[in-house]
C-alpha cells in the first residue's frame, strides 16, 4: 500500500530551509570560533549542537513515519523526544550558567533553535519530496536480487 504525499514543497521554500539551516548553523560556529572561552567549553557548545540537530532530525522522521503509519517502537518515539528535549535542556543549562554578556546568550540560543527548526524543515522537506511512500520491506540480506 502506498500513501501519497498531497503536494511537493515549492523550490523556493526548499531553498530557504536549506540557507536557514546553513546561516544558522554557520552564525552559531563563527560565534563560536571568536568567542573568549576555554577550548572543552567550545567543545561542549559544538556537542551540544550535534547532538540537538541529530536528535530533532530523529524525533520529525519518528513523528513523520507514525503519521505515514510506519511501524515506528514507542520507545524510540520517546527516547527521540526526550533527547530532542536533553539538548535544548543542556544548551540552556549551559548559557545560563556561562559567563557570557546576555547579547552573547541570546546570539547562540537563536542560532540554536533556528538551526533545530530548519533542520526539521529540510528534513520534511526531503521526505515530501520523495513523493511515495511504500509500506512494503525493504529486501533483506536474505534475499537475492532478481529471485521471483
Amino acid at each position: 500500500m502506498t500513501h501519497s504525499i498531497p503536494y511537493a514543497p515549492s523550490k523556493a521554500f526548499k531553498l530557504a530551509s536549506v540557507a536557514a539551516l546553513l546561516i544558522g548553523i554557520a552564525c552559531y560556529l563563527i560565534g563560536l570560533f571568536n568567542a573568549q572561552m576555554a577550548l572543552n567549553e567550545k567543545g561542549y557548545y559544538l556537542i551540544a549542537l550535534l547532538y540537538g540537530l541529530f536528535s530533532a532530525v530523529s524525533l520529525q522522521k519518528c513523528i513523520r513515519d507514525r503519521q505515514e503509519q510506519i511501524p515506528t517502537s514507542n520507545m524510540y518515539y520517546v527516547l527521540s523526544l526526550a533527547s530532542t528535549l536533553l539538548a535544548i535542556a543542556l544548551l540552556v543549562f549551559a548559557l545560563w550558567r556561562a559567563e557570557l554578556l546576555l547579547s552573547e546568550k541570546g546570539f547562540y540560543g537563536i542560532a540554536y533553535l533556528m538551526s533545530l527548526y530548519a533542520a526539521i524543515a529540510v528534513q520534511k522537506n526531503v521526505r515530501d519530496s520523495q513523493g511515495l511512500v511504500s509500506d512494503t520491506p525493504a529486501p533483506t540480506a536474505n534475499s537475492t536480487e532478481g529471485e521471483e
